[in-house]
């Protein structure tokens, strides 16, 4: 196993082909494949999943987060020995949940320091699920739902993030004419991000106690998910950072008001010391802290 192997295989699972990786890497997509069988067969398993796109195997994924580790290494260790001056720039991978993309986390990424020349690659995800990507190795950090760290992370609470249920006064008055019960909520149609967020479902059970499942509309846009709501296609739950301004102009009614979900939100990231991943979580919690709850 050497460098340009593991080199190779982040490329090949990051660009998501052997074709692509061999373009980003200036190499044949020959050689791309025989540094992936020569790692495999070092390895003694597969590690890389040929599907579109390619994805690490399970086996593949400690590989994955030591390839991405290593870059991060020997990046800090050229630009130390250059001394002053412009560094070389570094890819920074993290996954965040929908609502903070759109909320506070690009603010965070805006504290980053700028000399640290970091190329943010953002995926986005539900936070119940962005710890996949941190124990599948794709990223370095995640902001994720779960405590619990992923093996080789740390874990550090950022807040949480308060929710409340709304829908378009005229939407409200067709639909809940007489009031917000149990048999207007499994008819009143809902908005739902995709098949992941059950935000929605978790706000129903917590007023009803009941498993209901209402007529849904699936929009994977947080601005087009709250102007859906706007609009009166169906409730939905919006953050607080995001809903007061629409409930003090009128825009949103509020389904219940004073339930409210809370949802705590964690920052979990590579348990290794280098600069771009320490001033990142820095920036990353300072803004939480002055944003969430």
């Amino acid at each position: 196993m050497d460098s340009a192997q593991l080199e190779t295989f982040a490329a090949v699972v990051r660009e998501g082909s052997f074709d692509a990786a061999a373009r980003v890497l200036n190499v044949t997509p020959s050689a791309v494949s025989q540094r992936i069988k020569a790692l495999e067969q070092a390895a003694g398993q597969v590690l890389v999943r040929r599907a579109r796109p390619c994805q690490a195997t399970e086996a593949g994924a400690p590989l994955l987060r030591l390839a991405g580790q290593i870059a991060l290494l020997e990046r800090e260790a050229l630009d130390t020995a250059r001394g002053s001056g412009a560094g070389t720039w570094t890819r920074a991978a993290v996954v965040v949940n929908a609502d903070s993309l759109a909320t506070w986390f690009m603010p965070a990424l805006a504290a980053v320091p700028p000399e640290l020349r970091l190329l943010f690659d953002i995926h986005q995800d539900d936070q119940e699920h962005t710890a996949d990507l941190l124990r599948s190795g794709t990223v370095m950090a995640a902001v994720t739902a779960q405590n619990v760290p992923v093996q080789g992370c740390r874990s550090q609470r950022l807040g949480a993030m308060g929710y409340r249920a709304v829908a378009a006064p005229a939407m409200f008055a067709t639909w809940f004419a007489d009031g917000v019960t149990p048999r207007a909520l499994a008819d009143a149609p809902m908005l739902v991000v995709n098949r992941k967020d059950r935000l929605q479902h978790r706000f129903l059970r917590t007023l009803t106690r009941r498993e209901l499942d209402p007529p849904s509309h699936y929009v994977p846009s947080v601005t087009a998910f709250e102007e859906a709501i706007r609009l009166g296609l169906g409730w939905g739950m919006v953050p607080d950072l995001v809903a007061d301004a629409d409930l003090a102009a009128g825009r949103y009614r509020e389904l219940s008001p004073g339930s409210r979900l809370t949802v705590p939100l964690y920052w979990q990231h590579w348990r290794f010391d280098a600069q771009a991943l320490t001033a990142l979580t820095e920036a990353v919690r300072t803004v939480a802290a002055a944003t969430l709850r």
